[in-house]
């Protein structure tokens, strides 16, 4: 049972925050600015474990995916069309309706330079945008950040790898600390009076606070039926998203994608998180582009990546073992969609990586890359030298309306 998120948790947590400040032992409060109405909005959703894309996004049209697959080539149900030989797993019915509003790009045969299959190194090469791992001790979106100029939050207890930069990010968890008295915000505020950065970090929960919402006291708001922690923790980063004074830049992450047994079964940990992923999708679309979110969807881009992908071959446990290829997910009311951006390799076994993996084709550093300089409108010069050095002549894929 996940604790009930609602304004007063939230302040909780931040008052902690800007408490723990001094001994870095919790989350720290951002001591930037706020996104404007107009701003571009970013949601990048990181899928630890490493999802089988080829599960998520079959290629069913391959004529070799029903032998290389085996049993995982049969689902309870049609898989959802997509283009050419490529479909999405039949759980995925919001991420499909974006397909349907050509708000989303699959992009197939995915990946990074890293090819270890280590879940540590590859999240933090994922994160990094390097090339190896332990190369970079920021992340490509809080370098980003620092080059956009705009806030940033991590719906986490502390500031993951992928937001660390040279400049302060907002993070929110639920938190089961007491509710804080008036008594101690006015102590608080007299104790942090003479320290800038612990006096703004108690403005800005107090500000963030203030500007979320009355039907958000509880994150069960009328008609929701969230599910699980990823779905109420998205509805929460909506509804930071929405906030006038609200962050521009969103990280969400959910665990539990290795699937090394029984992955076609329906009570199955991936199962369940499949469908809470495509809940969470959907809830972003529904919550920015309800009549009171100021048309903020139009200017909303969502990336949805993993670590690496699975072998294209089922094991002994009907699950799959660490891989390379892999797919991810552009998706939004900016997304230039209805396509699947894949230079698709083939599943026979010569085809494949060490016979064994699906081929990476695309660098999805080129994807992130993409959505940085067409949607953040990051300079080049930025980009290459401090977002992703070392990736000077990478061909971009087009993601974003123009």
């Amino acid at each position: 049972m996940h604790p009930t998120l609602n304004r007063r948790s939230w302040l909780r947590g931040a008052l902690a925050a800007g408490a723990a400040a001094t001994t870095g032992s919790w989350a720290s409060l951002a001591m930037g600015g706020s996104a404007s109405a107009n701003d571009p909005r970013l949601v990048v959703v990181i899928l630890r474990g490493g999802m089988d894309g080829l599960w998520t996004v079959p290629a069913i049209g391959d004529p070799d995916f029903a032998d290389a697959r085996g049993a995982l080539a049969q689902y309870t149900s049609a898989p959802l069309p997509l283009s050419g030989p490529f479909a999405l797993h039949p759980g995925f019915t919001k991420l499909h309706a974006a397909w349907g509003r050509e708000e989303l790009v699959v992009v197939h045969a995915a990946g990074l330079p890293y090819r270890d299959r280590s879940h540590f190194d590859a999240q933090n090469v994922l994160e990094g945008g390097g090339e190896r791992p332990y190369q970079m001790a920021s992340g490509w979106l809080g370098r980003g950040l620092a080059a956009a100029g705009q806030p940033g939050m991590a719906l986490s207890t502390a500031v993951p790898l992928l937001m660390r930069g040279p400049k302060d990010v907002d993070t929110w968890a639920p938190s089961t600390l007491p509710d804080p008295s008036a008594d101690l915000i006015a102590r608080l505020s007299r104790v942090y009076a003479n320290d800038p950065a612990l006096a703004n970090a108690l403005m800005r929960a107090q500000s963030l606070r203030s500007d979320m919402p009355a039907s958000s006291e509880s994150i069960g708001m009328a008609g929701a039926r969230p599910v699980g922690n990823l779905p109420a923790m998205t509805r929460k980063a909506a509804e930071f998203l929405l906030q006038p004074k609200g962050p521009q830049i969103v990280m969400l992450e959910q665990g539990g994608w290795d699937s090394h047994a029984n992955l076609s079964n329906e009570k199955s940990i991936f199962q369940t998180n499949l469908q809470q992923l495509d809940e969470s999708l959907g809830l972003l679309h529904e919550m920015l582009s309800a009549p009171d979110g100021k048309g903020l969807w139009r200017r909303t881009v969502v990336v949805v990546a993993t670590e690496f992908g699975r072998e294209v071959a089922i094991n002994g446990t009907r699950g799959t073992d660490h891989g390379n290829g892999g797919a991810a997910f552009v998706l939004g009311g900016a997304v230039q969609g209805g396509k699947v951006l894949a230079d698709w390799p083939g599943l026979a076994k010569k085809d494949r990586y060490e016979g064994r993996d699906l081929k990476i084709t695309t660098d999805l550093r080129a994807v992130f890359k993409s959505v940085m300089a067409d949607h953040l409108r990051i300079a080049s010069r930025p980009l290459e030298k401090d977002v992703f050095p070392g990736t000077e002549g990478m061909k971009l894929p087009q993601l974003v309306r123009g």
